[in-house]
């Protein structure tokens, strides 16, 4: 079943059900993925990894809005996001551990024969590629580093 007939079928449990808050998060993501189709050059159809990039993003998005709404001290609108974060998370695919990143790491360090600081372009290239959707590019970045530096 694809992600856009699947955020239909919950778009309608969630109307049965009367859950505004869900709702709303199952429509933005409807949205997003109806704008992506509909796009210049889009062929209608989105990939399975195109729709991975647009969850990823939008659920990035809630996140960051989230912290920046606690810490000007407005809660209410932090758990809008914080719930529309946890709805989009669903369909996301499952994300890595930090030690199954490390791993994954190593072997892509070792396939570019990266050495040191310097490579940090070719192994971010590759990693980001293989890595997309099971983890979050800071951490990617962050990790690399560490391994880079020793």
């Amino acid at each position: 079943m694809s992600l856009k007939t699947q955020i239909d079928n919950d778009i309608k449990a969630a109307m049965l059900a009367k859950n505004k808050d869900e709702l709303t998060a199952l429509r933005s993501i409807k949205s997003m993925i109806l704008l992506a189709e509909t796009e210049k050059g889009g062929s209608g159809d989105l990939a399975q990894d195109i729709e991975g990039k647009l969850l990823m993003k939008a659920a990035k998005q809630r996140k960051e809005s989230a912290e920046i709404f606690q810490k000007e001290g407005r809660d209410d609108l932090a758990k809008k996001e914080l719930l529309e974060y946890e709805v989009i998370s669903r369909y996301l695919p499952k994300q890595l551990t930090e030690e199954e990143i490390s791993t994954e790491l190593k072997k892509i360090m070792e396939l570019v024969g990266a050495k040191g600081p310097q490579d940090m372009g070719k192994v971010m290239g590759t990693a980001t590629k293989q890595l997309a959707g099971k983890a979050d590019g800071k951490l990617i970045s962050e990790l690399v580093k560490k391994l880079l530096a020793s």
